[in-house]
């Protein structure tokens, strides 16, 4: 069964700590840093180690591509997705195309390596955020829908499950929620017509969502990921939506309006968040554990779609794949080389 907890671990292997936390029934989920990867081959012996431990574990990573890829020694480094918005002002059908290969090309390195599935595609706009600019692929929704749709397909294609983030949209906001409160202060019409309507085109696409760490103050006083009327009314009842619900990191800044780790990790899974990540911080991480030990375990139909198809193949120091994985690398690496 999957938990409703997912944390993070110290190093790049597991200590005694780590292996009694798996075992908890509340963890589900565990997701990678840039301190646990020294190498593809010492990732997929970590994976595999964890799922030794807890076979039903699901494992993330954020791997966007740009600034935020946590993989990085031994694997293609990846544009940010905005170069991808550049190239397609003026060459659509080619940054369609690339933005497919891009997709599939993370997916197939990712699940190479034991993890199930990255935090990705951005659906923001790139406006005034501090911390979205160029992870978002355009700064309008008419060139972003494309992109990420064909991005996602590439996901799809190479056997991993999508997650939009940030819901409603962070790109309007310029405070950075890891660090500070951020509050968008326009109504809930402004936000649709703006923010919202990348995540509503590509609803289909998408099986998991994660909403933003962000006060809609005109709409509802608790962040996206604690309310009840962002989760429940708007996208489980108007819009259907079926998919993983996903908390930003609880550990936060933008998330301490709620109280502490066990009192954040409850307000996330009662607005109607399946999983509530914990990371960087032990302590909350324990005391987020404890104080969802009463709570049911979350819906595991949903949990399960976000599992990988991940290969049974040995790795080793360097990524060393199959053919179309070198041609498609050789492409991506002289599009990124080309700026």
């Amino acid at each position: 069964m999957i938990g409703a907890l997912m944390l993070d671990v110290a190093s790049t292997e597991l200590t005694q700590e780590d292996i009694e936390l798996l075992q908890a029934p509340q963890v589900g989920g565990m997701i990678l840093f840039a301190r646990n990867i020294e190498s593809p081959q010492q990732v997929r012996a970590l994976t595999d180690h964890m799922r030794q431990v807890r076979p039903d574990i699901l494992i993330a990573v954020d791997q966007e591509g740009g600034r935020v890829q946590r993989l990085r020694q031994g694997f293609t480094l990846l544009p940010a997705m905005g170069r991808l918005g550049e190239h397609y002002v003026h060459h659509p059908e080619q940054a369609i195309e690339l933005a497919q290969q891009c997709g599939w090309l993370m997916a197939t390195e990712v699940l190479a390596v034991g993890i199930d599935f990255s935090f990705a595609p951005v659906l923001d706009l790139n406006d005034i955020s501090d911390v979205i600019g160029d992870r978002s692929f355009a700064k309008n929704m008419q060139d972003i829908v494309p992109l990420a749709d064909a991005f996602m397909r590439g996901m799809k294609q190479a056997g991993m499950a999508t997650t939009g983030k940030h819901f409603p949209g962070h790109g309007s906001v310029k405070a950075d929620s890891h660090v500070a409160a951020a509050i968008d202060s326009r109504s809930y019409q402004e936000i649709y017509d703006k923010d919202m309507q990348s995540f509503i085109k590509l609803m289909p696409q998408l099986d998991a969502l994660m909403p933003a760490h962000v006060i809609y103050d005109q709409v509802d006083p608790n962040p996206a990921g604690f309310s009840s009327f962002w989760l429940q009314n708007i996208l489980r009842q108007q819009f259907k939506f079926d998919g993983v619900l996903f908390s930003d990191d609880l550990s936060m800044q933008a998330a301490c309006v709620a109280g502490g780790a066990d009192a954040r990790i409850q307000a996330a899974l009662n607005a109607g968040c399946d999983m509530g990540l914990v990371c960087n911080d032990r302590i909350a991480a324990c005391t987020a554990l404890d104080g969802i030990q009463k709570l049911a375990l979350p819906n595991q139909q949903r949990l399960e779609r976000m599992r990988g198809k991940i290969p049974n193949i040995q790795i080793g120091s360097t990524l060393n794949l199959d053919e179309s994985w070198q041609n498609v690398k050789k492409v991506i690496e002289d599009f990124k080389n080309s700026f």
